[in-house]
């Protein structure tokens, strides 16, 4: 299982008219934890978008536990519980400052042949940087 956090201060603009977190800004920082966590891991989604690999989210499920609130230091804790094949699932629990749990949510995103549109493997390279990080 590979674990990686990441801290986001929430800005006035995410917040709605009640001082809330937007709900729709929280799959943003699924975007912003699962990126982090690539990059933890040594490698980016730019270097799979370099190598003509997309990665289009096709599943979300969102838990709305308690709000965040505007100038919170929320941590992203993103979750990758197995090895990618066709498609990598990523699990997010996120944390107010106080450490309790506002949100969780997760997202199954695959891997898309830039050039034919069409749904591929999992680089063996990526492939091999999660082995590597789940032994």
């Amino acid at each position: 299982m590979i674990i990686s956090e990441t801290k986001i201060r929430v800005r006035y603009g995410e917040t709605d008219q009640m001082g809330f977190v937007y709900y729709g800004n929280y799959p943003e920082y699924y975007e912003v934890g699962r990126t982090e966590a690539l990059r933890q891991l040594g490698t980016s989604y730019k270097q799979l978008e370099e190598e003509g690999i997309l990665m289009p989210v096709i599943n979300m499920n969102v838990k709305y536990i308690k709000p965040g609130r505007y100038d919170d230091l929320l941590t992203v804790k993103t979750i990758v519980s197995k090895v990618p094949e066709t498609r990598m699932e990523f699990v997010y629990e996120i944390y107010n400052g106080d450490g309790e749990m506002i949100n969780r949510g997760e997202t199954t995103l695959i891997f898309l042949s830039k050039e034919r549109n069409r749904p591929v493997a999992c680089p063996r390279w990526l492939k091999e940087v999660f082995e590597k990080h789940m032994k």
